[in-house]
């Protein structure tokens, strides 16, 4: 099956989960419980889980899948696998519980251990990101949609920082150097904050706690499609498919390579979940 014909499954899979969970999300009639990470789930995270697992069996049968909300996978089965399907159905499901509409659905195709094709339905908003190896990255709006890169640098101007609204400016502080000057974009659900660095909103984005590789599959694609990219907290790509655990380290996803990231981010311990 052709890499388009994989792109397309994977945008229609991730609108008809969309749909499904507007229908919670506007109803409100959602349950809610606590996993053991601490973090949220609801029956709109199950039901869209299940629609996007069905839609990917039955049209591609023959790639596995790894999903947040499924029993995890260990390296030993994984590990030989040349590609798979990388899904979060609801990729911030706090910004969904609060009612904030910065929520998404995230489908990413990883081959041989990195993120080729990627999806980002937010559906509240009525918008879509995309992209694939050698095509590019895209926005969707309304059936429209375009191409979308990172934000050019001109030298001296102000960085944008992608922040949580409820995220901790001092807590970002101590990473970041203070011989420049910075604003602050504030934004829900880590992939949204990816994509809009992707498409020059933002110029970068430190994630400091636990993610896992189905919150950033998706959007590494996208971004790195759009110019950017995302590295460890000690300037080394993020990897996928390489560990028993599947949770990230810290990272830093990054628009622009004119600027000069590494006097900007200060380096620090890597910790993986």
């Amino acid at each position: 099956m052709s890499q388009e014909n994989l792109l397309n499954i994977a945008l229609q899979s991730a609108k008809k989960a969309g749909v499904e969970v507007m229908k919670y999300y506007r109803q409100g009639n959602y349950t809610q419980v606590t996993k053991a990470d601490e973090s949220p789930v609801t029956s709109a995270d199950i039901a869209a889980n299940d629609i996007i697992m069905d839609q990917l069996r039955t049209l591609t049968p023959d790639i596995p899948i790894i999903s947040e909300e499924v029993g995890a996978v260990g390296l030993s089965e994984r590990k030989d696998w040349s590609r798979y399907w990388l899904l979060d159905p609801i990729d911030g499901t706090g910004e969904f519980i609060i009612g904030s509409g910065d929520f998404a659905v995230n489908i990413a195709l990883v081959e041989n251990g990195w993120p080729t094709i990627g999806v980002i339905h937010a559906p509240d908003h009525g918008l879509t990101y995309y992209g694939q190896t050698n095509l590019g990255a895209f926005k969707e709006n309304f059936e429209a949609s375009h191409a979308i890169k990172v934000a050019k640098y001109e030298e001296k101007r102000r960085i944008k920082v992608a922040i949580s609204r409820r995220q901790q400016l001092a807590l970002m502080g101590q990473y970041l150097n203070d011989d420049f000057d910075y604003d602050h974009v504030a934004l829900g659900s880590c992939s949204l904050k990816n994509c809009l660095i992707a498409e020059g909103g933002a110029d970068c984005y430190l994630r400091v706690g636990v993610t896992g590789e189905w919150d950033t599959g998706a959007s590494q694609c996208i971004l790195e499609q759009a110019g950017g990219n995302i590295i460890d907290s000690e300037f080394n790509p993020l990897s996928y498919n390489k560990r028993e655990s599947l949770l990230n380290p810290d990272f830093v996803s990054l628009g622009s390579r004119d600027i000069p990231w590494q006097q900007i981010i200060k380096p620090h311990r890597k910790i993986y979940g």
